[in-house]
């Protein structure tokens, strides 16, 4: 597994863990990078989840306007992390390019969550790529 999908699959565990425990999800990360029972918390790791926390409200806002049919709260909880993380790498981390940022989404939730899942993704994210220019320029 390559470092940057490594990262994301941490960030995902630690988002995961915070939202199931009802922590927040800062307090999460900073007991993660000090313990030596778990897997180390990368940069990379720590900067999608600090990014994700610090743009919460936008991107579920446009989360809830571009997964049909869905809630956020009604997604399962792996998506949403997931999704999460994909929308803020599309629209924060300039040095990673649209198509990489979704495909990752989409791989991490092949091999984590639903059947449903990969297709899910892949089209909630896709959506809000055809717009990211717009978003970039109006944040």
């Amino acid at each position: 597994m390559r470092a940057r999908t490594k990262a994301r699959k941490r960030a995902l565990d630690i988002l995961f863990e915070s939202e199931a425990r009802g922590d927040d999800p800062l307090a999460v990360l900073v007991q993660r990078r000090e313990t030596d029972d778990a897997p180390p918390v990368s940069e990379y790791a720590a900067m999608l989840v600090e990014g994700v926390v610090e743009h919460r409200e936008r991107i579920d806002q446009l989360l809830a306007e571009h997964a049909e049919g869905w809630t956020v709260a009604r997604m399962p909880a792996v998506d949403r992390a997931l999704l999460r993380i994909g929308v803020f790498e599309l629209l924060w981390v300039d040095e990673i390019d649209d198509p990489v940022a979704i495909t990752e989404a989409v791989e991490l939730a092949r091999t984590l969550s639903t059947d449903d899942s990969p297709r899910f993704l892949n089209g909630v994210l896709g959506r809000i790529a055809d717009i990211g220019e717009q978003l970039r320029a109006a944040r």
